[in-house]
């Protein structure tokens, strides 16, 4: 899995594509959550469910369902004043991209037993090709280490760096477009 600081970055990255007119900090907190909560799943290591099993690490919590479920249960809940109706479209894809990143970003890694995306319908796991992420470790300590700060500077790279020109460039398609505009009404 990559770190839960990759998987918000990656969020907040989306975030921005999001465009509307006044982001509230509960946006950014709920993207931020739905990218590591497929993560819950590391419980079951400590409670003996097998990681292979539908709950285990990667299963269930990690697949596409599991995703459009939290991007549903938060867009109805947190998102259900009048205000938003019109955006509540951009709001599921948002936290249901922001969700599904996490399983994208783990299919990337070089360890563990492959992302189960398609559950509960298909209990195949799968990685992608191409896989430059470094698995993180479980455990906090593990990152105080001369491993730690590899994997911390590989995500840095692989991670962090693309997400930071994605949102760069979906600011400057955005303020071109608001350019483009403002001169066709003039």
């Amino acid at each position: 899995m990559a770190t839960p600081i990759a998987h918000v970055v990656v969020a907040v990255a989306l975030g921005n594509a999001l465009n509307l007119p006044k982001v509230p900090l509960r946006l950014w907190l709920l993207g931020a959550a739905c990218a590591v909560v497929p993560d819950v799943d590391v419980l079951g290591f400590w409670a003996g469910v097998p990681y292979d099993a539908w709950y285990g690490h990667r299963g269930l919590t990690h697949s596409l369902a599991f995703a459009g479920a939290v991007s549903l249960l938060i867009v109805a809940t947190a998102f259900r004043g009048e205000r938003w109706a019109n955006h509540r479209h951009r709001l599921l894809a948002y936290f249901f991209t922001a969700t599904a990143s996490h399983a994208v970003l783990d299919a990337m890694t070089n360890g563990g037993l492959g992302v189960a995306f398609f559950l509960p319908f298909n209990t195949t796991r799968y990685f992608f090709p191409f896989r430059p992420i470094e698995v993180s470790p479980l455990s906090v300590p593990a990152f105080f280490t001369a491993r730690g700060l590899e994997i911390l500077w590989n995500e840095l790279v692989w991670i962090c760096l693309p997400a930071l020109l994605l949102a760069v460039l979906i600011l400057f398609a955005r303020q071109r477009r608001a350019v483009g505009n403002s001169a066709a009404t003039s």
